[in-house]
C-alpha cells in the first residue's frame, strides 16, 4: 500500500548523505511535472473550445505563457537537484510509488509544446511558435517513448510491487504517447506535402496503438484492486482521474489525426479515418463519462473523510482536460451539439480544479510545507 509519505514524494534514504546545496530542491519529484500538464491543458482546451466568449483566447494565451515559464523554472529546479541530490533523484526511479511520474516530464514537454502551436503563437508569431513546439513534440516523444520502456522494467525487474499496490499512477508512463499521437497533428500541416506528413500521421497512430494497448494491460490491475481491496488512501483518491487521461486523450487523438488525414494520406484511408474517429471516439467517452462518475463519487467520500491538499490533486485536471477536447473533437466530427456541451461543461470543472489545485499549490510553497528545507 503506498504512503502518505509516497504521495508527497519524500523517498529519502536514511542512509542518504545530507545534501549541503538546494535542500528545498532535495523533495522535488518529477510529480511536480502535473501542474505544468494541468495549467497547459486550460490554455490548450479553452482555445479550442466551440464555444468562445470575448477575451477568452487572450486568457488562453496568458496561462500558455504561464505554464511555458513554469516549464522552463521547473526544468531548472530539476536538473538542480539531479546534480546537487542525485542519490535521491535515483531512489525515485527504485520507488514504484514515484518512477512511473517521470512520464509526466514528456506530457509536460508535449503539452506546452501543443499550447505553443494554438495560443502561443498570438504572442512570439506562427514561425517561432512551429519552431518551438518542432523541439517540445521531439523532446516530449522521445522521453516519452524511453519512459514507457524504462519505468516497466523497473517494475519488472527491481520494483517489489503487489496486486494490492496497483494503482491508477501507473498509466502515467504509458500514457505519454498518447498524448504525442493527440497533439502531433498540429506539426502536420507544416511539413512537406507527401511522405514527410504521411510518415508523422501514420507514426502518431503508431504511438496511438502503443499507449491504448499498454493501457489495456494495465487498467484491468487497477479496477480489480479497487474490488478486492477497497478505496484507495485518502490522498490518493485524486489519482482515480487518471484513467480519464488514456480514454480523453485517445479521443482527441483520433479526431486531431482525422482533422490533418486528407492532406496527409490518400483515399480511401483519410475518410476511414475520419469515420474511426466518430466510431471509436463515442463509446470511449461514453465509458471515460462513467468512470468520470466514479471518481467523482469516491472524491466526495474522501473529502466527507477528511481527505486534506496532496499534489495528487493535479490528477483533475489534466485527465479532466483530455476529456474536453476529446468532446470537442467529437462535437467537429458528428455536429452534435450535446458533445459541445459536454465540452464546455467538463471545461469549467476543470477550470474549477486548476483553481484550488494552484491555489493549494502556491500556499504550499510559500509556507515551505511542500519543500521544506532540510536541516
Amino acid at each position: 500500500m503506498a504512503t502518505t509519505a509516497s504521495v508527497h514524494l519524500r523517498t529519502t534514504s536514511p542512509a542518504a548523505p545530507r545534501a549541503h546545496k538546494a535542500p528545498r530542491l532535495r523533495d522535488l519529484g518529477p510529480n511536480w511535472y502535473a501542474s505544468i500538464m494541468g495549467t497547459a491543458i486550460i490554455a490548450n482546451a479553452g482555445a479550442t473550445l466551440p464555444y468562445q466568449l470575448p477575451g477568452q483566447r487572450a486568457v488562453c494565451a496568458s496561462l500558455w505563457a504561464l505554464s511555458a515559464t513554469a516549464l522552463a523554472v521547473l526544468l531548472a529546479a530539476r536538473a538542480l537537484h539531479w546534480r546537487h541530490h542525485g542519490d535521491q533523484a535515483r531512489a525515485h526511479l527504485l520507488d514504484p510509488a514515484v518512477a512511473p511520474f517521470y512520464g509526466c516530464l514528456s506530457m509536460a514537454l508535449l503539452a506546452v509544446g501543443a499550447g505553443t502551436l494554438i495560443v502561443g503563437k498570438d504572442l512570439i508569431g506562427e514561425g517561432p511558435a512551429v519552431a518551438v513546439d518542432a523541439v517540445l513534440f521531439t523532446a516530449g516523444t522521445a522521453v516519452g517513448l524511453l519512459m514507457a520502456v524504462v519505468v516497466p522494467y523497473l517494475m519488472v525487474v527491481r520494483h517489489k510491487v503487489e496486486a494490492s499496490q496497483a494503482s491508477p499512477v501507473w498509466l502515467l508512463p504509458v500514457v505519454a504517447p498518447m498524448v504525442s499521437a493527440a497533439v502531433g497533428p498540429l506539426l502536420v500541416p507544416h511539413l512537406p506535402a507527401g511522405q514527410p506528413r504521411e510518415a508523422l500521421l501514420l507514426a502518431c497512430y503508431a504511438m496511438f496503438g502503443i499507449s491504448l494497448l499498454a493501457v489495456l494491460l494495465l487498467l484491468p490491475l487497477v479496477f480489480g484492486r479497487l474490488i478486492t481491496h477497497g478505496p484507495l488512501p485518502l490522498a490518493l483518491t485524486p489519482a482515480l482521474f487518471l484513467v480519464l487521461g488514456p480514454l480523453g486523450q485517445s479521443t482527441t487523438a483520433v479526431n486531431q489525426l482525422a482533422d490533418v488525414a486528407p492532406g496527409a494520406i490518400d483515399a480511401p484511408y483519410a475518410g476511414a479515418l475520419g469515420a474511426f474517429a466518430v466510431v471509436y471516439g463515442v463509446p470511449v467517452m461514453g465509458f471515460a463519462l462513467l468512470w468520470l462518475a466514479l471518481a467523482a463519487s469516491m472524491l466526495v467520500r474522501a473529502a466527507r473523510n477528511g481527505m486534506g491538499f496532496a499534489m495528487t490533486w493535479w490528477a483533475l485536471t489534466f485527465p479532466v482536460g483530455t476529456c474536453v477536447t476529446g468532446a470537442a473533437g467529437l462535437a467537429r466530427h458528428t455536429g452534435l451539439d450535446a458533445f459541445a456541451w459536454l465540452a464546455a461543461a467538463l471545461f469549467l470543472g476543470l477550470v474549477t480544479a486548476w483553481v484550488l489545485a494552484a491555489g493549494h499549490t502556491l500556499r504550499g510553497l510559500l509556507t515551505g510545507r511542500l519543500l521544506p528545507a532540510v536541516s
